[in-house]
């Protein structure tokens, strides 16, 4: 991971135009891809993307706004996020022993 990556609290991952999946961890490897793999260049979405992604390593705009530009973009391009279920956090407090009458 590059020194300046803003990483996402969650992955997000795209099925490319060829059906393979490519998961992205943060800011950098979006804007990467963005940059240099993009397959459209001039959708209005991936403009945004960019420069939201930009802002963000800069400190200038929230991962979690660049990460949404990031998926718009990828939605614009006909590359859909592939949803992954949702890892439910682990219950902190054990259940509390039933209570059984006395007699």
């Amino acid at each position: 991971m590059p020194l300046n990556d803003v990483p996402w609290t969650r992955p997000v991952t795209i099925r490319l135009q060829c059906g393979l999946e490519r998961t992205f961890t943060g800011v950098y490897d979006a804007l990467d891809f963005l940059e240099n793999e993009w397959p459209l260049r001039n959708g209005e979405r991936h403009e945004r993307a960019v420069k939201n992604c930009r802002g963000a390593i800069n400190g200038v705009v929230p991962a979690v706004l660049a990460r949404e530009a990031f998926i718009a973009a990828c939605l614009e391009a006909g590359m859909p996020a592939v949803m992954l279920p949702w890892k439910a956090r682990p219950n902190r407090h054990p259940m509390r022993p039933q209570r059984t009458a006395s007699l």
